[in-house]
């Protein structure tokens, strides 16, 4: 299977920036997609950013002008970068990459573990 590991989460001041990281590692053969997510206490899980194989980002309106996914494929890595962070996103982060792997080119998507982003003064 496909496993990720995601780094970079802490406490920042309003107005901070943070860097977080995701690295898959496994038989991958191919990353269709590329994913942040993230959920605030008592709150469901909602999209921050994607980017996809050809290169297309999206993200959410919250965030869109302060936080910038972006994607290392040889290292199979997806980062986001978060500039301007404010106390309404502080969250759990979670990455998730959908694509192909082993052999069988057979499908995965994969979450990561989490980590713990605050921003508080």
């Amino acid at each position: 299977q496909v496993q990720l590991v995601e780094s970079g989460g802490g406490l920042v001041q309003p107005g901070g920036s943070l860097r977080l990281s995701c690295a898959a590692s496994g038989s991958i053969r191919s990353i269709a997609f590329m994913r942040w997510y993230r959920q605030a206490p008592g709150k469901q899980r909602d999209l921050v950013a994607a980017v996809r194989v050809g290169g297309s980002i999206n993200y959410a309106d919250p965030v869109k002008g302060r936080f910038t996914i972006s994607r290392d494929n040889a290292k199979n890595t997806v980062y986001l970068q978060m500039n301007s962070l404010k106390p309404e996103d502080t969250a759990v982060y979670y990455c998730n990459v959908e694509g192909s792997y082993g052999s069988s080119w057979s499908v995965f998507r994969s979450w990561g573990q989490g980590t713990q982003v605050t921003v508080s003064s």
